[in-house]
């Protein structure tokens, strides 16, 4: 499902180039001003429509997963794979993609990443045993993970000053789009020309992918004015400190997320109902997910970010029982659903200024940390849980599972955290 402006992005960092939508002449101030400002414009909305269209392809496969399972003769368990080898892809690799974009610029990756993401996801309904599905979405998993570290540095660049919450949830607010539209667009093209008629969904990222890498500025100025590249060494002492506190925040709230994600068509279908029920009660979380990641961005800028994540975390382990026991059938399931999805995604935005915060000077590979690799952590998790649905059921399983929030909140609530504390190094 990122990015900030925490980073120290000092005005020496892009020196003047004629080439570059971001270059500002001293000759004409104000003129200049004003184009540097559509630019940054341009690159918000560039960013924002790339990141909707990139995080639609994530959201496919779990409504599909018990006709998947049905076609293929699948257990929970081997379906929960599908969604895991998608959901690992597209998160594991970040920190080292992160380092690219840091080192070589950012503009490839981010047009790159959702046009493989839309390609191989949309071919998945030409998959003629489970082995090519895990490969197709492990490759379209890659696209994701190559864009969501340069797209969350981007988000923070195109502008200087505090707010890093407020534009972060701008870009992500992109992506939250696209992840509750996808599970809609996934049925109905299902439902119109079977799985076979999911390669139509790549045609937007076809076109429009070529047309966003022409609106971005080129990275050659950047990466040519830029200080030394990210020390990983560094990078890696922090994850032993407060950072890995955040990670751990992250990759159990990340669990939960897929958790539900992955498991509630799957409970749905067991209960008897329909697969577009299923897809509903997808978009029903994920579009609250809209709500809470520009929620969660305005309060990091206002509010104690550690406080913050107690809080959210505190009441999304009771909404998400309550989502999983009651289900889209009533509307009160609906509103559970809905709020589950609202307060799991408000914490993301704190906990990716708080790692941006830490170390600023290396904006993609802290991303790319807490977003990618924690992700990545808490989908393998899923894996357990689907082994477990196996024997006890989906809703039983999936209802044991969430407790584990729990975690969390003690994470949390590690004084480290709390606002002004430490005095991070920020040299890498």
């Amino acid at each position: 499902m990122v990015a900030l402006g925490l980073l120290d992005y000092r005005s020496d960092r892009l020196r003047p180039d004629s080439g570059s939508p971001l270059a500002v002449s001293p000759a004409n101030p104000s003129r200049e001003a004003r184009r540097t400002q559509v630019s940054s414009i341009q690159i918000a909305v560039i960013m924002s429509c790339a990141h909707g269209l990139n995080d639609a392809y994530a959201s496919f496969v779990p409504p599909l997963l018990p006709r998947i399972m049905n076609d293929l003769g699948l257990s929970i368990a081997m379906a929960t794979t599908l969604a895991v080898s998608f959901s690992i892809a597209s998160a594991l690799p970040q920190p080292l993609f992160g380092y690219l974009a840091d080192r070589n610029g950012r503009r490839i990756l981010a047009v790159t990443g959702p046009l493989v993401s839309g390609v191989f996801v949309a071919s998945i309904g030409f998959a003629s045993s489970f082995w090519i599905l895990v490969l197709l979405l492990t490759l379209g998993g890659l696209g994701s993970a190559a864009f969501h570290p340069p797209g969350a540095s981007y988000a923070v660049r195109v502008s200087e000053g505090k707010g890093g919450g407020t534009r972060y949830s701008v870009f992500s607010f992109g992506g939250s789009v696209g992840l509750a539209v996808g599970p809609l667009v996934a049925v109905g093209l299902v439902q119109w020309r079977g799985m076979e008629g999911l390669w139509v969904a790549m045609l937007p990222v076809l076109i429009l992918m070529p047309i966003f890498f022409f609106g971005l500025p080129s990275g050659r100025t950047e990466v040519a004015s830029a200080s030394a590249p990210p020390n990983l060494r560094i990078v890696l002492k922090h994850l032993v400190g407060p950072l890995g506190l955040i990670f751990g925040v992250s990759a159990t709230m990340a669990f939960v997320q897929r958790t539900f994600l992955t498991m509630e068509p799957i409970i749905v279908a067991h209960s008897g109902g329909s697969e577009a029920l299923g897809a509903v009660a997808l978009t029903v979380y994920l579009g609250a997910q809209v709500f809470g990641t520009v929620t969660g961005g305005l309060l990091a800028d206002r509010v104690d970010r550690a406080s913050l994540l107690v809080q959210l975390c505190f009441w999304a382990l009771p909404a998400h029982l309550l989502a999983v026991w009651l289900g889209p059938q009533t509307a009160l399931g609906l509103v559970a659903i809905g709020v589950a999805g609202f307060l799991g995604m408000a914490t993301l935005p704190p906990i990716v200024v708080m790692a941006q915060e830490m170390i600023p000077s290396a904006a993609a590979v802290s991303s790319g940390i807490v977003m990618g690799l924690a992700w990545a952590t808490g989908s393998i998790g899923v894996l357990g849980t689907g082994v477990l649905a196996d024997t006890i059921g989906p809703q039983l399983a999936t209802l044991v599972s969430m407790p584990v929030i729990v975690v969390a909140i003690l994470l949390a609530l590690h004084p480290t955290l709390r606002q002004g504390r430490p005095h991070f190094t920020t040299g890498v």
